[in-house]
């Protein structure tokens, strides 16, 4: 699968408007600030493809980008604060609209931020994937941002905070250094693979 290849396709903002889901999708998941724009551009290896801001909660629709006959799937940013309660009762409609119209979810991409715990949307996030049974893989960003002492004290702690979660993969990634990146196509390519 070439990467470099994915094209945007289209963005909504309300539930009513989402297509029906006629391809594999990949969806990415994350906290507001988590550097998810930052980690799709790595992915595709494009600078512009998802927005970056210096402002946390711009992503207020959900983005499809298409490559080939799989669809990648980003999510709007979750807990962050300032948004008004008119824009929060949105995006909740949004996502029960997203997760509930029965679409071709191959896996999900949780973004945790390396360098804290998992907050409690993450841990809600989780919570909810599990209840679905949808298949997710949790992929660390800023881990550049720590020492390998550092960053091997947060993979221990993480097995203590998502004991809940029983087994699931983590991939550690840097949008600076471009870790993770090559570790993260293999385990995409990976799940498309399987039928």
């Amino acid at each position: 699968m070439n990467f470099n290849l994915v094209e945007f396709e289209a963005s909504f903002g309300t539930s009513s408007q989402l297509p029906k889901s006629n391809m594999p999708e990949i969806v990415f998941a994350g906290r507001s600030n988590v550097g998810k724009s930052s980690m799709i551009n790595k992915l595709f290896n494009r600078k512009q493809l998802a927005r970056v801001s210096s402002t946390p909660g711009k992503t207020i629709t959900i983005n499809f980008f298409r490559l080939g006959g799989v669809r990648f799937v980003d999510l709007p940013g979750y807990g962050y604060a300032k948004r008004s309660t008119a824009e929060l009762k949105r995006f909740a409609e949004l996502m029960e609209g997203y997760f509930g119209s029965g679409r071709q979810i191959k896996l999900i991409v949780q973004l945790i931020d390396m360098r804290h715990n998992p907050t409690a949307d993450d841990i809600n996030m989780i919570t909810f994937m599990l209840s679905r049974s949808l298949p997710f893989v949790i992929v660390l960003t800023k881990s550049d941002k720590l020492k390998p002492t550092e960053r091997q004290k947060r993979l221990e702690a993480l097995k203590e905070e998502l004991s809940f979660a029983g087994d699931y993969d983590v991939i550690e990634f840097s949008a600076q250094t471009g870790l993770g990146v090559d570790k993260l196509k293999a385990y995409i390519e990976d799940i498309l693979e399987k039928k």
